[in-house]
């Protein structure tokens, strides 16, 4: 059975504004503190950093090529749900830092938070079979063509990631990114059930 079978249309449209909500306010607090993640949003937060542009824009065009493998390796309500998340973060993270003022925020707690709300909202898009694209389309068809496994693939880009980031930021930036990308991938491991709902 698979999500679609178990969710209504106003299940899956709640499930998926509280999964990018989450992700876009968790967002919110790692941008602010100046640390990045893994993955696509990984990418996008460097190239924002370095370019100076908005974080929001960036990924948006950065999961623009994956619309295309994502539909033929897992269907077209998958890439439509993924697309409409993808924009929807997009577009809040460019509205929630000029509703939300931090007077102090440490690395801690910002890393900590990031990775708890980011971790929930995801879980979240997962249950309704959506996610926020990007390269872990790539790591299921890699593993598709020669099977090494989507998760290897995954940590393999994130290594790559947070090297690249060790030649970019100050060691302390890169270390306090660790922690919440820690924080989120045990909440991911630990809650989510690829025997019950099927995502990347």
């Amino acid at each position: 059975m698979t999500p679609s079978d178990k969710h209504s249309l106003a299940d899956d449209v709640q499930g998926m504004t509280l999964g990018v909500f989450l992700c876009a306010l968790g967002l919110t607090f790692l941008t602010h503190l100046g640390l990045i993640t893994g993955q696509t949003a990984g990418v996008a937060v460097i190239i924002a950093y370095l370019s100076g542009w908005s974080f929001g824009p960036v990924f948006f065009l950065i999961n623009l090529p994956f619309y295309m493998l994502a539909w033929r390796r897992l269907g077209p309500a998958f890439t439509i749900k993924s697309l409409i998340s993808v924009t929807a973060l997009s577009v809040l993270t460019e509205i929630i830092p000029q509703n939300l003022v931090f007077a102090t925020l440490s690395p801690a707690l910002g890393a900590i938070a990031f990775g708890s709300l980011t971790g929930l909202g995801l879980l979240a898009l997962f249950r309704h079979n959506g996610s926020l694209g990007g390269l872990g389309v790539v790591a299921l068809l890699v593993q598709d063509t020669t099977r090494f496994k989507a998760g290897y693939v995954q940590l393999a880009v994130d290594a790559v990631i947070f090297a690249l980031a060790l030649l970019l930021f100050p060691a302390t930036v890169v270390m306090w990114s660790l922690l919440g990308a820690v924080v989120l991938n045990l909440i991911i491991t630990f809650n989510h059930r690829r025997d019950r709902y099927i995502a990347t």
